[in-house]
């Protein structure tokens, strides 16, 4: 870890709150099929039950791309020696910014529900992203996304 953990609520000049001290960080990964990791998120958490990536909060010093492969590891089994990072896109709310790291898997493997945070965890076929309920941050962000991919 590096710094001081970063977990915990942000709230915005309009009341709306959002996860992570020090911002936070999720990891795209694509597989080489033009597939995407996504994480169905328990229904205890935030925007509980809908689709999204695993990430969660930065620490404080630890850059968006350590936050997001970390993170990943620790929700999703995400082994790093097989990501290859191929950019970035913050959403940046002045007080608070989200980053999401993209990266193709260079061989696609099995992920593991590895903390209570997740129901299940897919890998979901690029052109059906949009049929799942997905959480509304990654719903607002997918289009823009999706045009890099």
């Amino acid at each position: 870890m590096s710094g001081t953990s970063g977990d915990a609520w942000v709230e915005g000049p309009d009341g709306a709150r959002y996860w992570g001290r020090y911002g936070a960080a999720g990891l795209l990964a694509v597989s080489p099929r033009f597939e995407v990791l996504l994480q169905h998120r328990a229904e205890w958490s935030h925007f509980g039950g809908t689709w999204g990536m695993p990430g969660g909060a930065r620490h404080e010093h630890e850059s968006a791309i350590d936050a997001a492969l970390r993170e990943a590891g620790e929700e999703a089994g995400v082994p790093p020696a097989l990501l290859s990072v191929r950019f970035s896109a913050v959403l940046d709310l002045g007080y608070w910014s989200y980053t999401t790291v993209v990266a193709d898997a260079i061989e696609r493997f099995e992920p593991v529900v590895s903390d209570p945070e997740s129901i299940e965890l897919r890998w979901i076929a690029v052109d059906r992203i949009i049929e799942l309920p997905l959480h509304p941050r990654f719903a607002e962000a997918w289009p823009g996304l999706r045009a890099r991919l």
